[in-house]
């Protein structure tokens, strides 16, 4: 049974796997994770395996009591992957987009895949059918969109998320919308159309906290998930279990 934690710049989530199977999933505030972190081991007092992948902040006391409980697997980019790397600058890779690839390694071996995250961030990875990760591109997330409008504009407003009825934009807010939302629209399915063009067979899969709100209004054939990066740890734990 193995314990899957992903820190994030402001969330934390917990996941236990068994066979590959998702047993338990759950998202918490960072200072929970000590209580969370213990009803878990109550609950499954069978995980033997533990993987933690931070692009955010863990505390030294957080960290330890993990350390005490589980000893686990500090994922970074030294971590043996079931994939060949061939990003020019490894040491720069985000854990979060090395998870990504792993499931993509993991689900669809030989296949060329393209890897759309939209959180905080909208990262784009690609793995070959030749098992090899070229790379990507990031950009702006949704949220972050808004808070730009507003934070480096002195009368625009912040708004959430919210989509848009129309193209056309006929009240600031509206246009607002219209602008973060469908610019995000056509950045990925330009993104998409142009990998396509050059790739054959091309999968796509869309996960981050708002994979299923864009993936309604996109036309394209993709596969939403939004257990990818917890199942590309799970991936990545199996796999070093298997080469000790």
């Amino acid at each position: 049974m193995n314990l899957i934690i992903d820190v994030g710049n402001t969330l934390l989530k917990l996941a236990v796997f068994e066979t590959g199977e998702l047993l338990f999933k759950k998202t918490i505030d960072k200072k929970e994770f000590l209580n969370v972190l213990t009803e878990v081991s109550v609950s499954y007092d069978e995980i033997d395996n533990c993987i933690i992948s931070s692009v955010g902040s863990f505390t030294k006391q957080q960290f330890n009591k993990l350390n005490d409980t589980y000893s686990p697997l500090v994922l970074t980019h030294e971590t043996p992957v079931p994939f060949v790397n061939k990003y020019a600058t490894p040491e720069s890779l985000g854990v979060d987009r090395i998870a990504l690839v792993s499931a993509a390694a993991g689900f669809y071996p030989n296949k060329n895949v393209l890897i759309i995250d939209a959180g905080s961030c909208i990262t784009y990875d690609f793995l070959n059918d030749k098992n090899e990760y070229l790379g990507g591109s990031i950009s702006p997330g949704v949220a972050m969109r808004y808070h730009a409008l507003h934070d480096k504009t002195s009368n625009l407003p912040h708004l959430e998320l919210n989509k848009p009825k129309e193209i056309i934009g006929d009240t600031t807010f509206s246009s607002i919308h219209s602008g973060v939302v469908n610019g995000v629209l056509f950045e990925i399915a330009g993104f998409i159309e142009s990998y396509k063009s050059n790739y054959k067979d091309l999968t796509v899969i869309l996960t981050g906290g708002d994979a299923h709100f864009l993936r309604d209004s996109l036309k394209s054939d993709i596969f939403a998930n939004s257990n990818f990066l917890l199942e590309g740890l799970n991936f990545i734990l199996e796999y070093n279990k298997d080469r000790c």
